[in-house]
């Protein structure tokens, strides 16, 4: 399911656990012009950027900028129309009430584990197309736009990779699996799309999936390269790709969500976890995808988010009582 099919879900649940969304919603909230930007789309279906301009009495730029931020947020969706002087970039308002829960879902829900995967520590790679790459705090690994680089030993210490096409699979085990019983899985990890230097726009489709189940499709708006990195060492190139978007997917008894909406009908009981000795999480652009724009996946010392690839498990012991004679 694609950004597109995900608007007919028009509210959207924010946690304090999930503090990278959290500080993006409020972000874009704390400022006038993007709060009359949400009331001007409430009013119509969408609108273009010019059309807001002139409305709004402000310039394009301005109000561009402001439409990226709510984009970023979730807040509004954003596709390119054929117009009569060229693409026209239209604008509609994605959510229409919004709530916030200050518990931790350790406060509610039972029990957390989380696992923290290195974005090296990849199990399996495949069809990788250049452009692509690795890197680590002080270079370059291996050859650039060479895919035998991803099989090199020295791609445990990556913090940053890049490819065209193609996918990375790591695994993640919970020994004591059996006794529990797993609540919801939830997976963040920070992306972008993929292209020489860096580009916007740039769509590229990034399918997420668990034990071979999709969760859903999120459709990178660019290579992001706008402002520098907050954690990028300093020999890494400002002509380079600077950060990405910190993406949240969660899977539960009732669907898959992505950022707290729902993407897909895909739940828990999908995943056969019991079944399997670890937990497959696959990232990938597949060479059929609409937009095939490449991924960029950062590590703690890369980007703007400072951490790997996260898998958090709620769970709840198992009641053994009832096996008791």
């Amino acid at each position: 399911m694609d950004e597109r099919s995900m608007r007919g879900n028009k509210h959207i649940r924010l946690t304090i656990d999930d503090s990278g969304h959290l500080y993006r919603v409020t972000r874009a909230l704390a400022n006038p012009v993007r709060l009359q930007i949400l009331q001007l789309l409430g009013r119509k279906s969408m609108v273009s950027v010019n059309d807001l301009a002139a409305e709004m009495d402000l310039p394009i730029s301005t109000v561009a900028l402001a439409i990226r931020t709510l984009e970023e947020a979730g807040l509004i969706y954003t596709e390119n129309m054929p117009g009569v002087r060229g693409v026209l970039k239209l604008s509609s308002r994605r959510v229409d009430s919004l709530s916030i829960e200050l518990m931790p879902y350790e406060a509610h829900e039972g029990s957390v584990l989380t696992m923290h995967m290195p974005i090296g520590g990849y199990s399996r790679v495949g069809n990788i197309k250049p452009t692509c790459g690795l890197a680590d705090e002080n270079n370059t690994i291996g050859m650039d736009d060479n895919p035998r680089t991803f099989f090199l030993h020295d791609r445990f210490s990556a913090q940053m990779l890049w490819f065209r096409e193609g996918f990375v699979e790591y695994l993640f085990s919970v020994l004591t699996i059996e006794d529990i019983e797993i609540d919801w899985l939830e997976l963040s990890f920070e992306a972008c799309s993929e292209a020489p230097m860096y580009r916007d726009p740039w769509k590229s489709d990034v399918h997420v999936s668990i034990n071979g189940k999709t969760l859903g499709i999120w459709t990178s708006p660019c290579d992001c390269g706008e402002h520098r990195g907050r954690l990028n060492p300093a020999w890494w190139s400002d002509l380079n790709t600077q950060h990405g978007f910190l993406k949240t997917w969660r899977v539960d008894g009732k669907g898959s969500y992505l950022d707290n909406l729902f993407i897909s009908h895909t739940t828990l009981s999908d995943l056969a976890l019991e079944m399997q000795d670890a937990i497959c999480v696959r990232i990938e652009v597949p060479p059929d995808a609409e937009n095939v724009g490449g991924l960029n996946l950062f590590g703690q010392s890369f980007g703007d988010f400072s951490q790997d690839i996260v898998l958090q498990v709620g769970y709840h012991m198992k009641d053994v009582s009832a096996n008791k004679l």
